[in-house]
């Protein structure tokens, strides 16, 4: 019987490296599927439909939103943003491990949704830094930036609902951490249970292949 694979929640404020971060970790840990979210935001320079993000309009998404599609969707910043409950299943259901990229209210929604979620929050080492990120990535105007600092302000009060922290101070160590955090998970004795028995099973009396010598 194939194991059934992890559901993993990483949630950072704007500007935070979350980004990178995941970019990394894709490449390091394998077995693990990245989920595309659907929004309604326009694509920035670079994005194509399909790998960042499935881009919509508002009218399309509502209408997913009333059938139910979604396991979590959330406005942030005045655009939708959601993540598929048949992708995120189906996925799982053949046993390989997701890991979502959404904010602290998605993030809200997923960890009452599936019991057996774990939650990561990416901190910024402080405000100066995370707001020094935003201004160099040149993509937003200064108001945007405040209002993605302000929103900050309110995201990190709520650090202690995550189950791991990783303070992106120093980008690489910051990586190993995030790539700990789902290699530690997957060891956990209730994602274990099914191949620990197995191997018990090998030591069960009149199994061995003789004593030993």
């Amino acid at each position: 019987m194939t194991e059934r694979g992890g559901l993993f929640v990483v949630s950072a404020p704007s500007g935070a490296g979350k980004s990178t971060l995941i970019g990394r970790l894709l490449t390091r840990v394998e077995g693990l599927r990245f989920s595309v979210s659907w929004t309604t935001r326009s694509p920035r320079p670079g994005e194509k439909d399909g790998c960042e993000y499935h881009f919509t309009d508002i009218p399309t998404f509502r209408e997913m939103m009333g059938r139910g599609e979604f396991l979590e969707w959330a406005v942030v910043h005045g655009e939708y943003y959601g993540t598929s409950r048949r992708q995120i299943e189906e996925v799982r259901a053949a046993g390989t491990d997701v890991l979502l990229d959404i904010d602290v209210q998605g993030a809200e929604q997923v960890r009452r949704a599936v019991e057996d979620c774990r939650t990561i929050f990416i901190l910024p080492p402080d405000l100066t830094t995370l707001r020094r990120r935003l201004v160099s990535r040149g993509t937003d105007a200064r108001d945007v930036i405040e209002r993605r600092l302000q929103g900050a302000r309110q995201e990190i009060l709520r650090w202690e609902e995550f189950d791991y922290l990783v303070i992106n101070d120093e980008l690489e160590r910051a990586a190993d951490e995030l790539c700990g955090v789902i290699l530690a998970a997957r060891c956990r004795r209730d994602r274990r249970r099914s191949l620990a028995a197995r191997i018990v099973e090998t030591f069960s009396e009149g199994s061995g292949s003789g004593a030993a010598g």
